[in-house]
């Protein structure tokens, strides 16, 4: 199991820029994949963005261009950088860690609102 912890969320305006990051400890040698997520009230929970141990990055369609995913391995950290933000970018942003074995483990969140 791994432990995830975000960090870095808040109250940015319309075109503004956020670094929301992800701590990880526990079996980190066992994640095959890490991902954010976002969701807002009354809705499924959206894929933004994924880096695989090879550092291949993969994005929504949504998001492309105005966010990057990094990971700092000396940090045990998962980066979300994101600009350009939009009011429809609010939402509550998940960290989850994918294991070899298939299961997942997730952060508990934290809120981007982008609102002027």
């Amino acid at each position: 199991q791994v432990q995830l912890v975000e960090s870095g969320g808040g109250l940015v305006q319309p075109g503004g820029s956020l670094r929301l990051s992800c701590g990880v400890s526990g079996r980190i040698s066992s994640i095959s994949l890490m991902a954010w997520y976002r969701q807002t009230p009354g809705t499924q929970r959206e894929w933004v963005a994924s880096i695989a141990p090879s550092g291949t990055t993969n994005y929504v369609d949504s998001v492309m261009g105005r966010f990057s995913i990094s990971r700092d391995n000396t940090k045990n950290t998962v980066y979300l950088e994101m600009s350009s933000l939009k009011p429809e970018d609010t939402a509550s942003y998940y960290c989850k860690a994918v294991m070899l074995g298939g299961r997942s483990s997730w952060g508990q969140g934290t809120q981007v609102t982008v609102s002027s």
